[in-house]
């Protein structure tokens, strides 16, 4: 089946056009991941400091295995 060049621009239009909400999805989608991704960061540390702290009470408290 030979299509012509119309048909043929008219399919090239339109995979464009999914290719450009394409984009702009990715675009929206970048700052709240972006932001998800810092939070994570901040989180993780917070964690490993609470971590620290009750590591330090548990050795006080002589609650360690070692």
């Amino acid at each position: 089946m030979t299509e012509t060049n119309d048909e043929i621009m008219e399919h090239l239009a339109h995979m464009r056009s999914a290719v450009d909400d394409l984009r702009r999805d990715m675009r929206e989608l970048k700052r709240p991941v972006g932001a998800l991704e810092n939070r994570y960061v901040d989180m993780s540390g917070q964690l490993d400091r609470i971590n620290f702290r009750i590591e330090g009470i548990e050795r006080r408290l002589d609650l360690t295995d070692a």
